[in-house]
């Protein structure tokens, strides 16, 4: 005996199942910011008062490199994931949801491209 609808086991409907990864990567992503935004915080109210050269030297220290750049993907990968459910949920036409969830996703790719390329020319002193 199945609790599936006869009318959905017919047409192919049901679980994708990809559900569950999205879901754990949500979760994950979302525990990792956790640390992170608490560093963020903290690193940016001790730079409020400093010029812009204290800021570099306190953002080329490797440690605080590695940490900003795993808190912006972790950020930009968690808002990626959001975002697609909300797109997945809310917008009806198939083209449109398609062009969308690329866009967010291009964006999320150049957002992180971009922000590694600043963190290296800031550590590298360049």
């Amino acid at each position: 005996m199945s609790l599936r609808d006869p009318l959905a086991e017919v047409r192919g409907l049901g679980s994708a199942k990809a559900g569950t990864e999205h879901w754990w990567a949500q979760r994950v992503s979302s525990v990792l910011l956790l640390p992170l935004t608490l560093w963020f915080l903290l690193a940016a109210a001790s730079l409020l008062r400093a010029d812009y050269a204290d800021a570099r030297v306190y953002l080329a220290q490797p440690l605080n490199a590695f940490l900003l750049l795993a808190f912006l993907l972790a950020a930009l990968y968690h808002a990626w994931l959001g975002l697609q459910v909300v797109i997945e949920d809310y917008v009806h036409g198939r083209a449109m949801e398609i062009s969308l969830l690329l866009a967010v996703r291009l964006l999320a790719f150049l957002a992180a491209l971009g922000a590694a390329f600043c963190l290296l020319r800031i550590t590298m002193g360049a």
